[in-house]
């Protein structure tokens, strides 16, 4: 590993960073110019992926059903807007500081749509969102789950994204070549909205091809099981990284050993509560995995 990129590394790891990532441009051949990186910066040659974990504990008041403020704050709001901000901006000071120019980039919603007018001929209109987690794909970070989600082999379905575009030659991360989804449908199996239509279909990233679940997103915009409307923009997917779908995905993945971010006891200990369309409350009938 070349001097830049390993100074990058041991900088992110004594900010905290839980996973770093780094793709060369040349893995978004295929991206529309309206997703593309080089529509923000032309120059670039590095998209960085700078993650940090939504700890267990943050999950722990939606599991049970009666705090969920903890998770909108450190596992929400504040993780993204805060705590990964403030890191994202001081990798990206660290590489200005190198002499590389370097753009932070939050984790907007690539289904919005654009919001000005092309500014000359050949550009895409403002403004451009990337897809976060088909860059984390491309960057090595994980893969997209059958749930729909990117999983990582660290923490599942436990993270947030920021990404940095730099023009700095830095040493590209190894696409994941073990899956850390096993297909189990847990998932589907969990939603009391039905949400999960039963059908599937291949997402190809980099010859990297994954099987997601079909999902129906307005009946998944209900959901009162911890799902939340998108952060930025009421277009975006709802943020299931609390849902009863995706809490049953973190404690399959620890329970099969599919993840390394595990502990002394399991995250699911009792049924979990649900709530169905009709606002009637009851609890998931499926045995607790042991």
């Amino acid at each position: 590993m070349d001097a830049l990129t390993s100074g990058l590394r041991d900088f992110a790891a004594e900010k905290r960073v839980d996973l770093l990532g780094i793709a060369p441009i040349e893995r978004f051949e295929e991206v529309p110019a309206d997703h593309h990186p080089r529509s923000i910066f032309p120059e670039v040659r590095s998209v960085v992926v700078v993650g940090k974990r939504i700890t267990r504990g943050t999950l722990r008041g939606v599991e049970e059903g009666t705090q969920f403020d903890i998770y909108s704050q450190y596992g929400q709001s504040w993780l993204a807007d805060r705590m990964l901000a403030i890191t994202t901006i001081s990798l990206a000071t660290w590489l200005e500081d190198s002499r590389w120019e370097a753009v932070p980039i939050q984790d907007l919603p690539p289904q919005v749509p654009p919001s000005g007018v092309q500014v000359k001929p050949g550009l895409p209109p403002p403004n451009v969102m990337i897809d976060l987690r088909d860059a984390a794909v491309r960057a090595g970070v994980g893969e997209i789950g059958w749930c729909g989600e990117l999983l990582t082999p660290q923490f599942g379905p436990r993270q947030r994204l920021q990404i940095i575009l730099t023009d700095a030659p830095l040493a590209d991360t190894p696409l994941l070549e073990d899956g850390v989804c096993d297909h189990c449908g847990e998932c589907a199996a969990a939603c009391p909205l039905g949400a999960f239509r039963g059908g599937e279909h291949t997402i190809s990233v980099c010859g990297k091809e994954m099987t997601v679940a079909d999902v129906d997103f307005a009946v998944c915009r209900q959901c009162r099981n911890g799902a939340r409307p998108n952060p930025h923009h009421g277009a975006g997917l709802p943020d299931r990284l609390s849902a009863l779908c995706v809490r049953t995905c973190v404690h399959h993945l620890e329970a099969a050993g599919r993840v390394t971010n595990t502990f002394a006891q399991p995250f699911r200990q009792r049924p979990a509560w649900q709530v169905g369309r009709d606002g009637a409350s009851s609890l998931q009938e499926q045995p607790v995995e042991e």
